[in-house]
């Protein structure tokens, strides 16, 4: 079994969503009482993936501390004030092990730039996957890996039905043929995230500078040298782009129609 992480984008902006996240980055934004991008952790964790890169930006501090602190805040403690060492906790948790590697990527670098600054936290590693630490999905990721172990590609993407604002893509069988960041109209599949990569594609493909886009360059080129393989997802997938995808999420969550928990 190759060893494989998971890097999660956690450091943009989330513009679109200013009315709720100014306070938080937007991967710290609760489903329930958890953020985002623990829902993603877990999703990956469900098919033994537990190895993670965080790529922190805007206010990155609060990732830091809610990991730092996690223990504390799931468990229940026992403690004699005044003595550190005291510190008894009683609660086991599923998240036990998991290892992560949490890490400044820059606050105003483009997508491919964080990836391509985490890079020295990969070389131990056999291909990592990327996705954005927005969106959830009841995706298989033993299947989006066994497809990318067969296509002689060296990145496979995820394909998700639209909500009609994000980049399509066109394709070919189990080839991506081409990738419009951002068209005018979108009928096809989109770019839902859950990527994989050979290791060898950041020689190749990434380079230096905080304008480096996944997005508009890393994956265009890929298109390009036909090296990038698509794996079409028609479950469910939803980003938390506005407050209404936002409260949508939440609602599925609390009425335990969160078809993206998998695990139990």
């Amino acid at each position: 079994m190759p060893k494989i992480k998971a890097v999660i984008l956690c450091g943009g902006l989330g513009t679109r969503i200013r009315d709720v996240s100014e306070v938080l980055p937007k991967p710290m934004l609760t489903i329930g009482n958890m953020p985002i991008v623990w829902h993603i952790m877990k999703i990956y964790a469900h098919y033994g993936i537990t190895d993670f890169v965080l790529c922190l930006g805007y206010k990155g501090w609060i990732v830091k501390e809610f990991f730092l602190n996690y223990v504390a805040k799931i468990s229940d403690i026992n403690l004699t004030l005044g003595n550190l060492n005291s510190i008894k906790y009683y609660n086991v948790n599923d998240e036990s092990g998991w290892n992560i590697t949490l890490v400044n990527t820059g606050e105003s670098a483009q997508t491919g730039a964080r990836v391509w600054n985490v890079r020295k936290y990969l070389e131990d590693c056999d291909m990592f996957s990327v996705t954005y630490g927005d969106g959830v999905a009841n995706l298989d990721i033993n299947a989006l890996i066994d497809l990318h172990n067969t296509a002689e590609t060296l990145g496979t993407i995820t394909g998700v039905h639209p909500s009609g604002r994000f980049g399509e893509m066109e394709f070919s069988d189990k080839l991506v043929t081409e990738f419009a960041e951002k068209p005018n109209v979108s009928m096809g599949l989109i770019n839902g995230g859950f990527m994989v990569f050979d290791k060898s594609v950041m020689k190749k493909y990434f380079r230096e500078g905080d304008d480096l886009t996944l997005e508009g360059e890393v994956l265009h080129n890929m298109v390009e040298d036909k090296q990038l393989s698509i794996y079409k997802h028609l479950g469910f997938w939803q980003c938390v782009d506005t407050l209404r995808e936002y409260e949508m999420l939440n609602d599925m969550w609390d009425n335990n129609k969160a078809t993206w928990k998998m695990w139990k």
